[in-house]
């Protein structure tokens, strides 16, 4: 074999650490652009962060090398994380107090508020334990009771079967079911009403017991929590009046009293985290045109130190050769931080541009977007715009939105035309809202009607839309 040297000429995509550090930043929300910063500033002496108050604080937020720029003050806003999921027969049956007047679910008074701010600082446990040391109970009892406590969930349930319970326990410590049993009944009649339960229908009955005896329709209340709750969860009313003998008025209390529980009686102690967002623009309609704004208060300011800046100037040899390499770096941080907000604000204010109609009268008006056009509106790649989309919220007078809340497929029309599916949810919101509760619309019928508007939708496409937005279906939103 001869061997031979070859000249080829190529071209290759080198991702410089500039760049590598670009694209990160862009990707970062600005609660993590802040903490990366953090990091950073400890890491690099010639990078420093304006403090709040100072004269430079005031100046404009972008600079060269050796301007200064301010720290970010954050405006949070609180986006809770999602409840845990209860037990299965309480998730089947929790469109009942969806509605229902006077329930846990609708505590929204100034006073339900503070109560449960207050109930937030201690935890299910806490208060359980509490009135276990209470109880006149020998030890050995009181061991037993707190070791059925500590396997409640969130929402005050024992999931746990009593015998697999005591087959965990030690041998020696010889426990019978019977006495876990014990414990339980103890648990059962502590606060709030209804911890303990092992079930839904338990649930429910527990806090049924404990109503006067006198109490109307408890009795009827206390048959159907314990052998009809999914009859009344389907909303059979016909089939359940004809198994409870009674009339329509009747089935009213009785539909009322049990909405009326608290299906989740440990709900009030969990402690829920709390996220923050913080909004990256604004828009404000400003003479008739909606006008977008970098968000200030998000945007980090920061500067090159002088100090350390003026030892390099005035010593330029090789023992500062590490210096030299920081201070290219913060150089190359500021330029990207900024390039960071430039982009968020071209791609924002190209989105408003589109979606300006959506300003103006709400989700109905939402038109189909996708990213293609903003990247092709803003010369930028579509994997661009996806990064400067997450994560990234936009403040409104309608609320905040993700920036990505603006994008959307799009169904078409009878004219040739699109309507996005943001639109059509919101339609199918107003309808479902509009509808008679003793008539509700069905899924066919829903499609029916935005057809009749010129909106050509099927039938299993309004279902995954009502899904999405968490409505039952029709025969779970019929009441009498």
């Amino acid at each position: 074999m001869k061997h031979s040297l070859q000249l080829r000429v190529s071209q290759q995509l080198t991702l410089t650490p500039q760049l590598q550090q670009s694209i990160r930043l862009l990707q970062l929300s600005t609660l993590e652009l802040n903490q990366e910063l953090e990091t950073l500033l400890q890491d690099n002496p010639l990078l420093e962060r304006v403090e709040p108050g100072s004269e430079e604080a005031n100046t404009d937020p972008y600079f060269d090398s050796e301007t200064p720029a301010a720290e970010t003050a954050e405006a949070p806003v609180a986006a809770p994380e999602p409840e845990t999921t209860p037990p299965e027969s309480a998730e089947q049956s929790d469109s009942l107090w969806d509605e229902a007047p006077g329930s846990y679910a609708q505590g929204d008074d100034e006073e339900d508020d503070g109560q449960q701010g207050a109930a937030c600082t201690e935890t299910l446990r806490e208060h359980l334990q509490w009135q276990l040391n209470l109880l006149p109970l020998s030890e050995r009892d009181k061991t037993m009771t707190m070791l059925l406590i500590d396997a409640l969930d969130d929402f005050g349930y024992l999931q746990q079967d009593l015998g697999e319970l005591a087959g965990m326990l030690p041998l020696e410590l010889e426990v019978d079911p019977v006495e876990l049993d014990t414990a339980l009944k103890h648990i059962q009649h502590m606060d709030p009403i209804g911890v303990g339960a092992r079930s839904l229908a338990e649930c429910l009955t527990l806090q049924l017991q404990a109503l006067p005896a006198d109490t109307p329709g408890r009795a009827a209340a206390l048959e159907t929590a314990q052998h009809h709750l999914e009859i009344l969860g389907a909303r059979d009313f016909a089939k359940l009046k004809k198994l409870l003998h009674c009339s329509d008025e009747q089935m009213r209390v009785v539909r009322d009293l049990i909405t009326g529980l608290n299906p989740r009686p440990g709900a009030e102690y969990a402690t829920n985290d709390t996220r923050y967002i913080v909004h990256d623009v604004e828009v404000r309609k400003v003479k008739g045109q909606w006008v977008v704004q970098l968000n200030t208060d998000a945007m980090p300011r920061l500067r090159i130190n002088r100090v350390y800046a003026d030892i390099l100037r005035r010593n330029r040899d090789a023992s500062n050769k590490d210096l030299s390499a920081q201070l290219q770096e913060a150089r190359w941080l500021i330029k990207n931080v900024q390039q960071r907000f430039d982009t968020i604000l071209r791609v924002s204010q190209a989105i408003v541009e589109r979606q300006r109609h959506f300003f103006e009268h709400g989700e109905v008006a939402m038109r189909p977007l996708v990213l293609r056009e903003i990247a092709d509106e803003v010369n930028l790649h579509e994997s661009t715009v996806s990064r400067v989309t997450t994560h990234k919220y936009m403040l409104t007078p309608r609320g905040i939105f993700e920036l990505k809340y603006f994008f959307g497929s799009h169904v078409a029309t009878d004219t040739g035309g699109a309507c996005s599916a943001t639109a059509i949810r919101a339609l199918i919101k107003q309808l479902v809202a509009a509808e008679s509760t003793k008539r509700p619309l069905s899924d066919s019928q829903i499609a029916d009607i935005l057809s009749q508007q010129g909106i050509i939708v099927a039938r299993r496409t309004i279902a995954k839309y009502r899904e999405a937005l968490q409505i039952p279906p029709a025969n779970l939103r019929k009441s009498l």
